[in-house]
């Protein structure tokens, strides 16, 4: 399953600013991943991770601006089409099993 956020901040004041790169960094801080300027993606194993992480970002809350959090299947994510240009790249893959050292 994937969690995927999306996000629409103001950054015009310096609070502002600094309120953006702490909840940028929250997110990098959890595992996700920039897939656009303001999408943010992460595998997760179950919905139960997947709880952990939206329980996390809703803490983390910037005071203003809009933030969506949506799930994907994994089979759901595979079916996404990522173009650069005319040209179709492939979507990201999901890792490989967590090993254990």
């Amino acid at each position: 399953m994937w969690l995927v956020t999306m996000f629409d901040l103001p950054v015009d004041t310096k609070e502002a600013r600094r309120a953006y790169t702490d909840f940028r960094k929250l997110l990098l801080g959890c595992g996700f991943f920039r897939m656009q300027y303001s999408v943010y993606a992460r595998p997760c194993a179950s919905e139960e991770n997947a709880d952990v992480h939206r329980k996390r970002i809703k803490l983390g809350l910037p005071p203003d601006g809009e933030v969506r959090i949506a799930t994907f299947t994994d089979k759901q994510f595979e079916r996404m089409q990522v173009f650069y240009g005319k040209m179709r790249g492939a979507t990201e893959k999901m890792p490989e099993q967590v090993s254990f050292f």
